[in-house]
């Protein structure tokens, strides 16, 4: 079994940050890619930042040179380091990771934390 959990959601002021994290536990191979989804109620779901295996990554225009996202060392865990955050980032964000396993290839997507910018 595979399992993804988020966190690090919360509550910030306009112009604030935060980090939130996405792990992967269980049983895989290597990590291939992983990406960041964001939904606000009534709002489609938005693909927000993507990182590959290689490192590579890149960020919808609404988030570019505000957003980055990052892994550790082990491809365990992933991060998504939010800065200057504006209120149209309130949403609940999703992680999917996309990884090896025995059985192949496969999207695992954790349940979803939330993000809220209000003063």
């Amino acid at each position: 079994q595979v399992h993804v959990v988020e966190s690090g959601g919360g509550t910030v002021l306009p112009g604030g940050s935060l980090r939130l994290s996405c792990e992967a536990s269980g049983s895989f191979l290597s990590f291939v890619e992983q990406d960041w989804y964001r939904q606000a109620p009534g709002k489609d779901r938005e693909l927000v930042a993507t990182i590959r295996h290689t490192g590579d990554t890149k960020y919808a225009d609404s988030v570019k040179g505000r957003f980055t996202s990052s892994r550790d060392g082990a491809s365990t865990t992933v991060y998504l380091q939010m800065t200057n955050l504006k209120p149209e980032d309130t949403a609940v964000y999703y992680c999917d990771m996309y990884l090896r396993t025995s059985g192949g290839l496969g999207s695992y997507w954790g349940q979803g934390t939330q993000v809220t910018v209000s003063s």
